[in-house]
Order: C-alpha cells, then sequence, then structure tokens
C-alpha cells in the first residue's frame, strides 16, 4: 500500500471513526506510528538517493547527517548563514583583501 492510499485510508477513518472498531483503530494507529518512525523526511530523485547513499558509507556517516551537512555548508558558502567561527585580529590569513 502506497503512502497516499494510507493517508486516503487514515482520512477515510476518521470521517467514520462511528463504524471503525477498535481493532480496526489500533491496526492504523500502528501502521501510521510505523511509517512516522521511518519517515525519512527527504524525497529524493534515485540517483541522487543513491550517490548520497554511497558517498555516506563511504564517509561512514549517516546519510540525515551527510545530508545537514551538505545542505550548511552549502548556506554558508552562500551568505545564507553565518559563518560559524570569527577571524580576531591575532588570526593568520593568506591572500590580499
Amino acid at each position: 500500500m502506497s503512502r497516499h492510499q494510507f493517508v486516503h485510508e487514515l482520512e477515510n477513518a476518521a470521517d467514520h471513526i462511528a463504524d471503525a472498531t477498535r481493532a480496526d483503530l489500533q491496526v492504523l494507529l500502528r501502521r501510521a506510528a510505523l511509517l512516522l518512525r521511518n519517515v525519512s523526511g527527504l524525497s529524493l530523485d534515485p540517483r541522487t538517493d543513491e550517490a548520497l547513499n554511497s558517498l555516506a558509507l563511504e564517509m561512514g556517516k549517516a546519510k540525515p547527517d551527510l545530508v545537514e551537512t551538505i545542505v550548511d555548508e552549502w548556506l554558508m558558502a552562500n551568505a545564507y548563514l553565518p559563518v560559524p567561527y570569527a577571524l580576531d585580529l591575532e588570526s593568520a590569513v593568506e591572500g590580499n583583501a
């Protein structure tokens, strides 16, 4: 059963709660809990997902941690997030300003 079919089934049960048996509600709630527990939270193209899985395995990181790192670094590199450290006057830097 697809996620969309299950959502429809949950909504239907909510609309007809008086007609649902305790056992049916218990099964629906357990399935809902299982789905929520296993939600990755991000739907990716299969090629992208495979590349992230491979990279996470290679780096020895969990895929959610890897995605968080990638997004954080991209946001900092593109000035959407502040850099988490500041240069002080004693810090050595190379190059020209």
